[in-house]
């Protein structure tokens, strides 16, 4: 049997928790999949660090817009003793003509999609039309449309997708899991999370290729000599024309894994409310001058967005947005049942009746108690990835569910309801911090799928 009818085999086998099933078989009969990237910046590079690690796959093309990064990527094959890909490249951001073409050349059985924001959708959807595996980085898509033509394509196709959101695999995100379920918090009510970074030198710099974070407060394409390079090229536009929380998954994926999003539970609906926007000016200002022509732009973006989720099954979710304005780092986790918590802010748990009345106990004395099955089983190959670990586990997750023809771990409806998150957002606040329905995806599916992530130390 080649690894074709394998694949096929899997799937057909695979749980009725698995909808949308997949049908799709490898298109090449290789003992490894070939794997594609759209993508080599920074953060495809960093997916490509972990690929190059394994043997099991052949990353056999690559294709981005910017030179330095495409030089920089096929560097680290030669580092790695691994041999070059194809290259194909594109002339600039709005030119599809580099990525279709290796969609159609390259012979893929996947595709690593790290691209900017508003490419993912047309990418992911010519990726699987074309039978190719998806794995895309958050987020699925810009406008609520998108997010249904991504899961439409998906249930035609069958093609496999998975966004690869890492936070999920977060060493204590995922012992606090593991508490969950093993009933520790009791029922969960209530949950925190957010993404609270200072992203001010990620949304500027000077331009200059190889030089991502601060240096300079240029952004946007290059031109007439201005402009800025790497996620200041593209990232910082979504600042300037957009107002609502513009990357939801990081703190909704775990809190929507705790409570069994999309197996047995489903979002119903969320309120948004946005600050002003001060930070993203005051750093043009201050790094660049008053006269500089970029502190002339209006953000849109305010400066704190916080949007409110009610669930099927009453739970209540706090997220946070929060990246033009000085602070440390913090995702902001509070995951709270009947019987205690878990604040990620103090890196405290308090149970009833075990932790002593009104005092907080240290996060990792329980972590160490309940770490993960898939922790255990992989810290030693994480060690050196990405992100504390977490990078080795997305890509690992996505690469072994493929290779066993298995369903996703964070499938299409996962993918499409975290990121849709964005534009209902946006369209609270528009409309006066509204309260808006939240679509139910998966047509009443939600009621009966149960749950497949992390329920062992496979992937």
């Amino acid at each position: 049997m080649n690894r074709r009818e394998m694949i096929a085999a899997a799937a057909a086998t695979a749980g009725a928790s698995a909808l949308p099933a997949s049908g799709w078989t490898a298109t090449s009969a290789n003992a490894r999949p070939k794997i594609g990237i759209i993508g080599v910046g920074m953060r495809g590079r960093v997916h490509l660090a972990e690929l190059l690690k394994r043997d099991d796959v052949e990353v056999a093309a690559i294709c981005d817009v910017d030179p330095w990064s495409l030089n920089a990527a096929q560097a680290a094959f030669d580092t790695a003793g691994k041999p070059r890909p194809r290259v194909f490249e594109g002339q600039n951001q709005d030119d599809d003509a580099g990525w279709r073409e290796m969609l159609a050349q390259a012979g893929l059985d996947a595709v690593f999609i790290v691209t900017p924001w508003e490419q993912h959708a047309p990418q992911g959807i010519a990726a699987m039309e074309a039978g190719i595996a998806v794995g895309c980085e958050v987020v699925a898509g810009i406008t609520l449309q998108d997010h249904w033509d991504v899961l439409n394509v998906q249930k035609r196709t069958r093609v496999p997708y998975m966004l690869l959101e890492n936070v999920c695999y977060r060493r204590d995100v995922l012992a606090a899991l593991n508490m969950v379920r093993q009933g520790v918090f009791g029922d969960i009510l209530h949950l925190e999370g957010g993404y609270q970074h200072d992203l001010r030198e990620v949304k500027f710099n000077a331009g200059v290729p190889g030089q991502a974070y601060g240096g300079g407060v240029e952004f946007g394409p290059m031109k007439d000599g201005r402009g800025g390079w790497s996620e200041a090229r593209w990232r910082t536009e979504h600042s300037v024309h957009r107002n609502g929380d513009l990357y939801p998954s990081h703190g909704i994926g775990p809190c929507a894994m705790a409570i069994d999003i999309h197996r047995g539970n489903r979002f119903t609906r969320l309120t948004s409310y946005a600050t002003p926007a001060r930070g993203l000016h005051n750093h043009i200002v201050a790094k660049g001058g008053a006269d500089h022509p970029n502190a002339r732009v209006r953000f849109a973006l305010g400066d704190v967005v916080t949007t409110m989720i009610g669930c099927h099954g009453g739970q209540t979710i706090l997220l946070s947005h929060d990246t033009s304005l000085p602070r440390p780092y913090s995702l902001g986790f509070r995951l709270q049942g009947e019987k205690g918590l878990w604040m990620d802010i103090n890196k405290s748990v308090h149970i009833e009746g075990v932790s002593a009345p009104h005092r907080w106990d240290a996060a990792q004395d329980w972590f160490d108690r309940y770490d993960h099955p898939l922790w255990q089983a992989h810290a030693e190959k994480a060690e050196g990835a990405g992100h504390g670990g977490m990078d080795f586990f997305v890509v690992h997750a996505f690469i072994e569910a493929l290779k066993a023809g298995a369903p996703m771990p964070i499938d299409i409806y996962d993918a499409v309801a975290w990121s849709a998150i964005t534009p209902l957002s946006e369209a609270s606040i528009a409309g006066g911090n509204v309260t808006v329905d939240f679509p139910d995806f998966t047509d009443g599916a939600w009621e009966n799928r149960s749950p497949i992530f992390a329920l062992d130390g496979r992937y």
